[in-house]
């Protein structure tokens, strides 16, 4: 297995300290996921781990921007966001419709008593770690 390389930004860990405890232990369940994905995916050597927005923010070299949240006006929810003009939303609520939930075209979202469907949410985060190889696909190859 290759050695995946992290470039994380300081400020990421300040985000995750500052979350309520229960939260903190989601969000970082939801970033471990993201850093599997990307460990396992051969064509990713290099994930950046940044802010957007002031959110935990992932990107992969022929990804498109992978981004995380919970917010205090929403306190029973946290959320996976992608990029409302790509096709990742559109698809996954196609393949995925009666497992998560969704807003609008920009992200899926968790309630913080629900338990993750860790496989099919990996194929989601991988998709969009990989989305300029796979965009071309119907469904993205879902």
């Amino acid at each position: 297995m290759k050695a995946l390389q992290i470039q994380a930004n300081p400020e990421v860990k300040v985000v995750f300290s500052n979350y309520p405890d229960l939260v903190k232990e989601k969000m970082e369940a939801l970033r471990q996921l993201v850093l599997e994905v990307a460990e396992e995916v051969d064509e990713i050597e290099v994930l950046e781990e940044t802010l957007k927005w002031g959110e935990p923010s992932y990107l992969a070299k022929k990804g498109s921007t992978l981004r995380m949240d919970w917010k205090s006006k929403t306190p029973n929810q946290y959320a996976l966001y992608f990029k409302c003009t790509s096709q990742l939303v559109p698809s996954f609520r196609i393949v995925f419709k009666d497992l998560f939930t969704f807003e609008k075209n920009r992200a899926i979202v968790f309630q913080l008593d629900d338990k993750l469907p860790e496989v099919e949410l990996k194929q989601c985060i991988k998709a969009a770690l990989t989305y300029h190889n796979i965009k071309h696909l119907p469904l993205l190859g879902l």
